[in-house]
């Protein structure tokens, strides 16, 4: 079953991070780069603050167009309405929380500590190794 399967097994443990006061301007490079879409943003004590996606970067190149100025920093567009996962939550549980409040990404945290990242990519692998294994 989806509900026995956990996040740890999915998570992505190569986490690109992102720092509060980064421009926005470095933080699409660093997207680019990676071919990522958003990723944890990281204080200097190691602490999760916000997560930061292209959508955030649209945000502060349209207000940066309007108001012509430069576009700021991470801190000025990243969402910091956090919500974080564990390793033991179950797969199916964190699908809830995809549909439910529309996330494309949650940050997995263990004891506080940022672990991993859990996409709907990555639960789309996670369905596909569960369809692999009930049809054999």
């Amino acid at each position: 079953m989806l509900k026995s399967m956990r996040v740890a097994e999915y998570m992505s443990r190569r986490l690109i991070t992102f720092s509060p006061d980064m421009s926005v301007s470095e933080a699409i490079r660093t997207l680019l780069e990676n071919q990522i879409s958003g990723g944890p943003v990281v204080n200097e004590a190691g602490s999760v603050v916000g997560v930061f996606s292209e959508s955030d970067c649209l945000k502060g190149a349209l207000e940066a167009s309007y108001h012509d100025t430069e576009i700021g920093s991470v801190k000025e567009y990243m969402s910091v309405d956090l919500q974080t996962v564990e390793g033991s939550d179950s797969i199916l549980d964190v699908a809830e929380i995809f549909l439910a409040d529309h996330r494309r990404r949650l940050p997995v945290m263990d004891n506080g500590k940022l672990v991993g990242q859990i996409s709907r990519r990555d639960l789309l692998r996670a369905m596909e190794d569960f369809g692999h294994r009930h049809t054999l």
